[in-house]
Order: C-alpha cells, then sequence, then structure tokens
C-alpha cells in the first residue's frame, strides 16, 4: 500500500515534465517542425525570461495561499523608470537598473507593509497597487513609447555570452552552450546519486531504479535538445544566465533555509504557524517586498528585449505567472510546490504561446486555451486531493 502511494507521487512529479514535452510535440506537429528550429528555441526562452522570473517570486505569494495581481504594473513601471533615466537623463545604464530594483523594492515594501502589518487581504493590496502602478506608468510615460535604449542596456535582454563556433553539419556549433549542457548533466547525476544516498540514510523511501532511470533520462533529453538548438543559433542568452541563477537562489531558499521552510508553513497551516513561534507578519511582508524586486528584473528584462519601454509592458503577466504556479503543481490553498515546477509551468505557458502563434491562432483563442489548461491544472490538483483524502 505504501509502494503504491509512493509510486502515484512520483507519477505526478513526472507528469509536469511529461505534460511539457507532450505539448511540445503536439505543437511540432501541427506547426510542421517550426517550433523547433534554433531560432525559435532562441525566442522561446528570450519570451518567457520575464515569465520565469515573475513565477519565481510569485511561487512564494501562492505558497502563503495567496497571489500578487500587481506584478505586470510593476514591470511596466521600474522598465519605464530605467528607460526614462537613460534615453531623457543620460543616466549610465547601471545607476538606471539601480533605480528601477529601487522602484520594485519600494513597491513590494507598500503591498508588503498594508498586507502583513495593516490585515488587508493581498487581493485587494495588489489590484491597487496594479491600478496605481499602471497610472504611474502611462503618467511618466507619457502614453508614449521611450526607446530606442542603447545596446548595453539591450544586452540583458537581447545579449549572448561569447560563443566558440565550430562547423557541425551544414552550420556551426557552439562549444560553449555544449560545455554547460555536460556540467548540467554532470551535476544532476550527482545530485540524484546524492538524493538516494541521504534517503537511505535515514530510512526514507526510494523510488524504483527504473523510475529514477526514467526521470533523468526525461530531464536530460529536454536539457540537451534545448542545449543544442541554442548552439546551432548564437549560444546561451544573457537573460538564460539571469534566470538560472535566480531560479538556483530561490530553489535553495525554499528547500534549505529556515525563511523557505516557514513560507511552507505559513500557507500549510497559518494559525499553528503563529503558534509555533513563527513570525507570520514578517514572512508575508519579505514575500512580498521579494515579489517587487523580482518584477523589477522582469521589467529590466522586457524593455531590454523590447529596446524600449512602452505603457503597456506587462499587461496580463501577472496572469501568466500564477498559472505557470499553478499549472506547475504549487495548491491553490497554499503550502504545496517547488520553484523547479513554477519554472516548468512557466515553459508550458511559453510553449502553448508560442505554438499557438506559429499556427496562426488568434489571441482570443489563446486566452481561451490557457484558460482551460489553468482551470484543468487546478481541478486536477484538487481532485487528485479528495482522491487521497
Amino acid at each position: 500500500m505504501n509502494t503504491k502511494k509512493a509510486k502515484n507521487i512520483d507519477l505526478k512529479q513526472y507528469g509536469m515534465f511529461l505534460a511539457l514535452i507532450a505539448i511540445f510535440i503536439l505543437f511540432f506537429i501541427l506547426s510542421k517542425g517550426a517550433n523547433a528550429t534554433p531560432v525559435n528555441i532562441n525566442n522561446l526562452v528570450m519570451q518567457n525570461g520575464y515569465v520565469v522570473i515573475l513565477a519565481t517570486g510569485m511561487l512564494l505569494c501562492v505558497l502563503t495561499g495567496n497571489v500578487d495581481l500587481g506584478v505586470g504594473s510593476v514591470v511596466a513601471l521600474c522598465g519605464a523608470s530605467a528607460a526614462i533615466l537613460v534615453v531623457d537623463f543620460g543616466a549610465p545604464v547601471w545607476v538606471a537598473f539601480i533605480v528601477a530594483l529601487l522602484i520594485g523594492a519600494v513597491s513590494g515594501v507598500f503591498a508588503g507593509f498594508f498586507i502583513a502589518y495593516l490585515g488587508i487581504p493581498p487581493f485587494v493590496v495588489t489590484l491597487a497597487t496594479m491600478l496605481m502602478g499602471r497610472g504611474l506608468t502611462y503618467t511618466i510615460l507619457k502614453a508614449q513609447t521611450k526607446g530606442p535604449l542603447p545596446d548595453n542596456y539591450v544586452k540583458v535582454g537581447a545579449g549572448f555570452l561569447p560563443t566558440m563556433k565550430v562547423p557541425f553539419g551544414a552550420g556551426t556549433l557552439d562549444l560553449v552552450a555544449v560545455i554547460i549542457a555536460i556540467v548540467a548533466t554532470v551535476l544532476l547525476i550527482l545530485s540524484e546519486m546524492k538524493d538516494v544516498k541521504t534517503k537511505k540514510k535515514y530510512g526514507f523511501h526510494t523510488s524504483p531504479l527504473w523510475q529514477l532511470i526514467l526521470k533523468n533520462a526525461i530531464i536530460l533529453f529536454i536539457v540537451w535538445f534545448f542545449f543544442l538548438k541554442l548552439a546551432q543559433y548564437n549560444g546561451i542568452p544573457v537573460v538564460l544566465v539571469i534566470m538560472f541563477v535566480l531560479v538556483a537562489i530561490y530553489h535553495f531558499i525554499t528547500s534549505k533555509t529556515v525563511a523557505g521552510r516557514q513560507v511552507y508553513a505559513l500557507g500549510g497551516n497559518a494559525k499553528a504557524a503563529r503558534l509555533s513561534g513563527i513570525n507570520t507578519k514578517k514572512v508575508f511582508f519579505w514575500v512580498y517586498a521579494n515579489m517587487g524586486i523580482l518584477a523589477a528584473i522582469a521589467g529590466i528584462v522586457l524593455s531590454a528585449r523590447n529596446a524600449s519601454a512602452t505603457p503597456k509592458a506587462g499587461d496580463g503577466f501577472e496572469l501568466d505567472a500564477i498559472g505557470s504556479c499553478y499549472i506547475g503543481g504549487a495548491a491553490a490553498a497554499g503550502g504545496v510546490g517547488t520553484i523547479v515546477g513554477a519554472v516548468v509551468g512557466a515553459f508550458i505557458m511559453g510553449i502553448l504561446n508560442n505554438g499557438m502563434s506559429l499556427i496562426g491562432w488568434t489571441t482570443d483563442v489563446q486566452k481561451v486555451v490557457k484558460g482551460i489548461v489553468l482551470l484543468g491544472a487546478v481541478t486536477f490538483d484538487l481532485l487528485s486531493k479528495r482522491k487521497k483524502n
């Protein structure tokens, strides 16, 4: 009986990666391979960089059982502020980035204060920050696009790491991307071996060998597919490095630190968390302050990617970030979810957006499909819990 339960958990964990591959294959067939070209894979990474960054921060909000509706407006406000400083005032790019981060931090602190210390529901507070942020963006931009931005700014969202090109078939291959894929493979295998060893040491259940092999084979297939496609284009995008660093930091925070465990405890049972000595107000405060900073980073990346700042930038991003968390396995009630799951969910959303655009579906139809996928993910989560109970 215990073995069956463990297998179900494992299959649910692998399901995210299987869904990612299945959706990609579906659009590969529908687009006649257009979504698998090196150019499109590069676009997929760059177009979803800001979604991954936002989903990383949004997961912490979702773990508390809440969301942040204001992130799209904060993205627009921070990107617009940085662009104005560079274009209109001739400020150095690094100064503009620091100011944008400070604005994002202030926005997050503002929301965190009302939520944590005044007890106003997060939905109301972040709805207010969404409206105020969008209004401020239109005001400072005067409802106009600000650009073009200088090359050293644009590189953050549209640049690449130095490459080492070698002949490969009819084209070339970037050795840097291949080396990174090799390093990622070694680290993944070593991490899996360490995890199994630790579980055996403390007498915890370990998955059957065939499941471990299958899981890692699926993950490594995805890793090598993407990196080889990037290697055939211009190499590693700078935004991918930013994504990796942020994901690694927040994966460590949520899985290895006291602060991360407190977020899970708050989402699992707020009353029990308070009784156990956790300062729940402090947890709420830093979670939303952190979301503001990550929204600022996403704003910088987006404006760099577009080489300009627009009043409509970030419109609807909060929905993509929230959807990524739920599709990636986060529980609607809070207390359950992982950074890796949110990232996989973000790429599932990205592949959906990209694939539907390639086959010519209108934005209206795309919204319907994304709504169905989101509803299906949350419904599956709730039904699986009821089945267990």
